[in-house]
């Protein structure tokens, strides 16, 4: 894999400058952001994340420490150099509503054009592809300020693209797209980072596609210390639960979901064949249970999807098929 693209940052403190004195949100701070990786960046609202990609793009100056793009002091280069090498899409609303789609993309390859702003033909060819790409083609005559807001972040991917830049940084670029455009638009950014070698990090609260999706994870709680590392590692070191904890979300490390930590719920257990017993949980769960092994109420599953309710001090109840009976039988675990 070519080194080309390679964003690398030392000891790096970011946050804000407000006259004389200076607000730091995350400190000493050492990562590589390589090509051929799709890194996800998690972390809750407030943490610094967009402080810490704007840092990282040049669009803002580090507290301390130093950002390096191949080996070069990233606030050495000009903006043209910065912007034919870096692509960001970040959170702030579009302003220039009177666009059409395709013109938005085509600013993607102001970069590279001359004075003038004229479009070669290898420039219409990367605009084209990069609508393909991300499945915008649909929007490139329709003005921006019609689209939704959906639809107005698969042309500022677009834009990105057609930036052909090495290095791509989205700040929830995902925030608005609907579950099946979520997946699609990490399946398009995976087979950047892979197939053309791109270093592409995202910054998401989607945390469950970001499990499954990213090569490595910078995770940002808020007290600024960022852990890095591959998915299965941060969360099997415990790093992933601590990081949510704080948020009152609980990470389950056997099946991997979050759940929201509730206090005072009535504990019931669960057997039976998946994913009938999964699923089960999960409505257990959403009202209020705490599902755990050895609870002196239990419940059985058959694989005919017959539920028993059991408890030590009570004959079994049969509650027959269907699980909208169990949870009328069984009510709020929180009463």
């Amino acid at each position: 894999m070519s080194t080309h693209g390679t964003l690398t940052a030392h000891a790096l403190t970011v946050g804000y400058r407000i006259g004389r004195e200076t607000r730091s949100v995350c400190a000493n701070i050492d990562v590589v952001l390589a090509p051929g990786e799709l890194v996800c960046l998690l972390g809750p609202n407030g943490a610094g994340k967009s402080t810490l990609m704007n840092t990282l793009a040049g669009a803002l100056q580090p507290l301390a420490g130093t950002v390096l793009l191949d080996g070069v002091a990233i606030q050495s280069l000009s903006v043209r150099e910065r912007a034919q090498r870096i692509a960001i899409v970040t959170t702030e609303r579009l302003q220039a509503t009177g666009l059409s789609g395709y013109a938005l993309v085509a600013l993607g390859r102001h970069p590279h054009t001359g004075w003038l702003g004229a479009l070669t033909a290898n420039d219409t060819a990367r605009i084209e592809e990069a609508l393909l790409m991300a499945t915008a083609s649909a929007f490139r005559d329709r003005q921006i300020g019609e689209l939704s807001d959906g639809e107005r972040q698969r042309l500022l991917l677009a834009r990105a693209l057609a930036q052909a830049s090495s290095v791509l940084i989205l700040d929830e670029l995902t925030a608005f797209l609907d579950l099946p455009r979520r997946v699609e638009t990490m399946h398009t950014l995976r087979r950047l980072a892979r197939e053309a070698g791109r270093a592409v990090l995202l910054s998401t609260h989607d945390l469950d596609l970001a499990l499954r999706s990213a090569d490595r994870i910078w995770l940002l709680p808020r007290d600024g210390t960022l852990a890095t590392g591959i998915p299965e590692s941060l969360i099997l070191n415990g790093t992933f639960a601590a990081a949510f904890a704080a948020e009152g979300v609980e990470f389950d490390i056997n099946d991997g979901n979050f759940r929201v930590h509730q206090s005072g719920g009535r504990a019931i257990s669960v057997r039976g064949p998946e994913p009938t017993r999964h699923w089960t949980e999960h409505a257990l769960l959403r009202l209020g249970w705490k599902v755990t092994d050895g609870a002196e109420l239990s419940i059985t599953i058959d694989a005919s999807q017959h539920w028993e309710v059991r408890s030590s001090e009570e004959a079994p109840v049969s509650v027959g098929v269907g699980l909208d009976a169990l949870l009328t039988l069984l009510g709020r675990g929180s009463q």
